[in-house]
């Protein structure tokens, strides 16, 4: 059995106008999936009108805490002191939302207690895997 943290944040999109309209969010790790992290936005706050999810590295998350990362579709960079942004970039446009940081600390010492960073690997089942692969491609 894998255990799950979701932890709810608070993040303010930045619009193409001045003002920042606030939309909730749901961050997600999951031990069997250590080296990840999900942000899910609901339906209401997306262009599609759907629960909108973005996958990508933990690692991306705490290092875009301290400097800016990432060249893909998810970018992470600190915004003074109390705040972090992401952008999510997708064909239809680019979303950037501004975080609490410590928000975000909170959620990271949280996954780090139930796997530490550098120590994903002793949590992946690499037999099970392959043999979910090789069923799928028969």
């Amino acid at each position: 059995m894998s255990i799950v943290i979701e932890q709810a944040v608070e993040a303010r999109l930045v619009a193409a106008a001045p003002r920042m309209a606030t939309i909730p969010a749901v961050l997600r790790y999951e031990q069997a999936d250590p080296f990840a992290v999900r942000m899910t936005f609901p339906a209401p706050a997306t262009l599609e009108g759907v629960d909108v999810c973005w996958t990508f590295s933990r690692e991306l998350l705490a290092s875009g805490m301290e400097a800016a990362v990432g060249q893909g579709d998810v970018r992470v960079r600190p915004y003074g002191y109390d705040r972090t942004v992401m952008e999510f970039h997708a064909p239809e446009g680019t979303a950037i939302v501004h975080l609490l940081s410590g928000d975000l600390r909170k959620f990271l010492s949280r996954t780090d207690g139930l796997v530490a960073r550098g120590r994903e690997h002793l949590h992946l089942d690499l037999d099970g895997d392959l043999a979910q692969l090789m069923r799928d491609a028969c």
